[in-house]
């Protein structure tokens, strides 16, 4: 079966960095585009970067740009979220989806994809 598995949570003060993975089975890699959302305690799931399969185009939502960065590699089945300068507004459960298919259509909606993780916590400290 598909599994999407998420490493990399912890907690940190503000301004700290932090190295979030996601790897990926029973699927093939490269046919998806991949995505990280985030979901606060109370809130919705909110869209935080989408990279399309063969990473030729990234998308960011603009709270995150310049201080995250998405990368994947499809010989690693692997889809990791680099980030820095971390901020209280970022604590949140992350997870990572795999979306079928090319192109960033539907990439910020939810329910747009196919398989989800089970989440990683990531909290930051002011």
């Amino acid at each position: 079966q598909v599994q999407l598995v998420e490493s990399g949570g912890g907690l940190v003060q503000a301004g700290e960095s932090l190295r979030l993975s996601c790897v990926a089975s029973g699927l093939t890699f490269g046919a998806y585009g991949m995505a990280w959302f985030r979901q606060a305690p109370g809130k919705e799931r909110d869209f935080v970067t989408f990279i399309e399969r063969n990473a030729n185009l990234i998308t960011y939502v603009d709270s995150v740009k310049g201080r995250f960065t998405t990368s994947r590699d499809n010989a690693k089945n692997t889809v990791w979220l680099q980030m820095n300068s971390l901020k209280p507004d970022d604590t949140g459960v992350y997870f990572c989806a795999a979306k079928f298919g090319g192109g960033d259509r539907d990439s910020k909606n939810p329910r747009a994809f196919n398989y989800w993780g089970q989440g990683t916590q990531v909290t930051v400290s002011s």
